[in-house]
């Protein structure tokens, strides 16, 4: 199989790092995440969303961008735990219109991402794990990071929402949508192999590309 740079997207709690480390594993591709231990803003940002939600959005932007760019020159395919794209049309508008980020702000950020952007290499697959927000609060519940205590329902549905409205009109690859409420990819193996074989599908060329319905997902149990 030739080398790919894959995505994967979703909301928070959707299973995005579970996913991508069980894909990588299942197709013999590297993983790559998100930079989170070395980010200097974080702390800043979480006492005052505010004054730092502009810096810590370029930072994410600049490390992303380079991941991206970088990844794309190794010779074995890649997948990536989250995408450069989700902090554009999700994070920061989400601040934006939460009132976390300033219209000066946000429009200077918008700029300067959409610059980036276009002079990135397009991937090759995007994964999108669609799951509702009950779904997403279990498991933000299971995983237990204190950092999460105060996500909330009404911020997984405004999330859901942009996501929706992203995935309405991304056109810079193929997308493959995952049933995240149907498919459990981390207790159950045979939902991660119906996962794989649609993302190899999908590489392939297939157009149309579905998922078993609910009665078809054995669980062993």
């Amino acid at each position: 199989m030739p080398k790919h740079l894959v995505l994967v997207a979703g909301n928070i709690g959707a299973g995005k790092t579970s996913l991508a480390e069980r894909l990588a594993a299942r197709l013999g591709w590297q993983v790559a995440y998100e930079s989170v231990d070395d980010n200097p803003y974080l702390a800043d940002f979480y006492a005052d969303m505010r004054a730092w939600s502009f810096h810590l959005q370029v930072f994410f932007l600049g490390h992303r961008a380079e991941q991206h760019r970088s990844l794309m020159e190794l010779p074995q395919s890649v997948v990536i735990d989250r995408s450069i794209y989700e902090d554009a049309h999700i994070f920061a508008r989400a601040l934006h219109d939460l009132g976390n980020m300033t219209d000066r702000d946000y429009q200077a950020y918008r700029r300067l991402y959409q610059l980036v952007v276009d002079t990135l290499p397009r991937p090759a697959l995007l994964i999108y794990i669609k799951a509702s927000t009950p779904t997403l609060l279990a498991h933000i519940r299971q995983r237990g990071r204190i950092i999460e205590n105060s996500i909330d329902a009404g911020y997984l549905d405004l999330l859901g929402r942009f996501y929706d409205e992203w995935m309405a009109t991304f056109d810079l690859c193929p997308v493959l949508t995952v049933p995240g409420d149907r498919l459990d990819f981390v207790r159950y193996p045979q939902h991660l192999e119906i996962i794989a074989e649609r993302v190899v599908d999908k590489l392939a060329g297939k157009e149309f590309v579905e998922f078993p319905p609910s009665e078809g997902l054995g669980t062993g149990d």
